[in-house]
């Protein structure tokens, strides 16, 4: 199976352009684990709190999360230039005055404004390569192996990102992490833009267009939905490793925990883009969301910190695949007319679950401990799992 798999990434990467796409990607999606972090750090040696900072971090997240489905929208009917050419300006803007926050002696107010503008002017780049690799890859196999490459490059952002901010912390201080991911942010527009993936989005043709969009068709519906329920228990999960750590007196233990559960995910997307399966997806989607289950219920369990190592690589799984499962969905039930904009749903649907699973996780925590946070965490995503039983295939 292996080799089978390994033969198939072989010849994959010998198709013309993949190989400097998939560097492309990496590199334009590095602000991605770099920034939030880095801004919560620089933002709480500024201000002396931690309030502020994740204020500035939310507003930043929140911003991005209304906007991006207007800058889908946009680029679904007049293109990616002009799209690329504003945020390539204002974010790196937005940031350098963060950055420059404490000699500019910006207010928290301040502060929490150019997070905003920050968020709304995020380069779409992420849903533009989601695009991109629709357009590029007619063949469903194909399609999927650059999907499931595609999770596996989120999850190496996720692990690379902020242990590069751990270095940085350690050699200089909060002010010069941020500025490294103000360089990330800064390259994203130019590394893409000329790189070969802008001749590989196409707009859809002039059609009737509704105004809810890709929120019109009860197919896609269904898939966000999944989205958030998924997100939502990943998001708990994001609380429920730091306070395993807490409870255990290993603070350190919070990134390992987190950096292991995404090396799982990782090595599953792999092991996944690289296998032949005939399944359909609404069936593949069903069966990964209860693995997911099933991983995430094996923590509540736990109490000894090495096991939880062993089994939060083990819930991480699944993860990847899973993911790539909906973005194959979202591909082949989105019309051309809202290829960009179904994209951005889904990246509002994972912002808003991560949202309301930190926040719940938060409350459980603080008031059952960590296994009832793992618990949780299940559980919601068996929802997920027996609400993907109502997509067709």
């Amino acid at each position: 199976m292996l080799s089978a798999a390994a033969s198939r990434y072989a010849a994959f990467f010998r198709l013309p352009d993949v190989t400097r796409l998939m560097v492309t990607v990496l590199i334009a999606r590095m602000p991605i684990g770099t920034v939030n972090l880095a801004m919560l750090l620089h933002v709480h040696a500024i201000t002396g709190s931690f309030a502020s900072a994740g204020a500035a971090v939310g507003t930043c997240l929140g911003a991005s999360a209304v906007t991006a489905p207007f800058m889908g929208r946009w680029v679904d009917r007049r293109g990616a230039r002009a799209v690329l050419a504003v945020t390539g300006i204002v974010y790196p803007a937005a940031l350098a005055l963060i950055w420059a926050a404490h000699p500019l002696m910006l207010s928290t107010a301040a502060i929490l404004a150019c997070a905003a503008g920050a968020g709304a002017f995020t380069p779409p780049i992420a849903v533009l390569t989601r695009t991109m690799w629709r357009h590029r890859f007619a063949d469903a196999h194909q399609l999927r192996t650059a999907y499931a490459l595609d999770s596996v490059l989120i999850e190496f952002v996720f692990v690379a990102g902020p242990a590069l901010v751990a270095v940085l912390l350690a050699v200089g201080s909060p002010a010069v992490a941020f500025g490294a991911a103000f360089v990330f942010g800064t390259l994203a527009v130019p590394a893409f833009a000329t790189s070969p993936a802008p001749r590989y989005l196409q707009r859809g043709p002039h059609a009737t267009r509704r105004l809810l969009g890709p929120l019109a068709d009860a197919k896609l519906v269904g898939v966000y939905a999944a989205i958030v329920l998924l997100a939502a228990a990943l998001g708990l999960i994001e609380v429920g490793y730091p306070g395993f750590a807490t409870f255990a007196g290993r603070p350190a233990l919070a990134g390992i925990l987190l950096a292991l559960n995404a090396a799982g995910s990782a090595a599953g997307g792999l092991v996944y883009g690289g296998l032949h399966i005939a399944l359909p997806l609404a069936a593949q989607l069903r069966r990964l969301l209860a693995l997911v289950a099933t991983a995430l219920a094996l923590q509540a369990l736990v109490h000894a910190p090495f096991v939880l190592m062993a089994f939060a690589f083990v819930a991480g799984i699944a993860i990847a695949p899973t993911l790539t499962v909906t973005t194959m969905l979202i591909a082949s039930r989105a019309p051309a007319r809202y290829a960009t904009e179904a994209f951005t749903w889904a990246s509002t649907s994972i912002v808003a679950g991560l949202g309301a699973g930190n926040a719940a996780g938060g409350v459980l925590l603080q008031h059952f401990g960590p296994a009832a946070v793992f618990a949780a965490s299940a559980a919601v995503a068996a929802a997920a799992a027996l609400g993907a039983r109502l997509l067709r295939n």
